[in-house]
């Protein structure tokens, strides 16, 4: 999972960036309003985390562009503002969460869990898919209730291409879901990924769709 980390405070907002990578998303960090705006017309995020208070252009107004722009993307607002004033202005202006600072990095974690449940529209906490179960709190997957051990880019793979079973994912996607800003990607990443998966979980359970992406079928129990 893909998130974009909107905060002006340079201490907190490396070590936020620091933290949610060793969770396992793909974090890329601004530090103000205008370019987070811009981020957020050119490039597909899976969650935001959204300071108030920033530079050039506040953050309740980027939040109201995203949602004018018609973007569904779950923004969580992370603040000092506390008043419930604030907080029902972030609310009513298109947030999905709002938590304030001080704050616990497993509480905003937990948080973004739960957006991403409710945006992919799943009540589980749980991932099932067949004979496999991924644990997005715990971060460990199973196969027929065994544990399989997965690298963390491999596992975020497998998150993405679970919650979207007989949808076709497009190679760019996947890429933009894997990896942040800066980081050396080699032309073959995403195809050593799949590969990997396919031999702990079967060389059938991801298509390869030529000239799209790849997708996994969807369960039989699914409509």
């Amino acid at each position: 999972m893909r998130i974009l980390l909107v905060e002006d405070d340079n201490l907190l907002g490396d070590g936020l960036r620091t933290g949610l990578i060793q969770y396992g998303y793909a974090t890329d960090w601004v530090k103000d309003g205008l370019t987070a705006d811009r981020a957020l017309k050119t490039e597909a995020f899976d969650l935001v985390v959204l300071d108030l208070g920033l530079p050039k252009l506040s953050g309740i107004a980027v939040l109201q562009n995203l949602r004018a722009r018609g973007q569904t993307t779950p923004v969580l607002i992370l603040t000092a503002r506390e008043s419930i004033e604030d907080r029902v202005k972030g609310l009513d202006s298109g947030a999905d969460d709002y938590l304030t600072k001080p704050f616990d990095l497993d509480e905003l974690c937990a948080r973004l869990r739960a957006l991403q449940r409710r945006f992919a529209s799943r009540a589980e906490p749980l991932l099932v898919y067949k004979n496999i179960t991924l644990d997005p709190a715990a971060h460990t997957v199973a196969m027929d209730n065994n544990p399989v051990n997965v690298s963390r880019r491999e596992f975020a793979l497998l998150h993405k291409l679970l919650e979207n079973p007989g949808r076709v994912l497009s190679r760019e996607h996947l890429t933009q879901s894997l990896y942040g800003w800066g980081e050396d990607v080699d032309s073959n990443a995403l195809e050593v990924h799949i590969h990997n998966l396919r031999k702990k979980f079967g060389q059938t359970f991801i298509h390869t769709i030529r000239g799209i992406g790849y997708m996994i079928d969807k369960s039989k129990d699914e409509k």
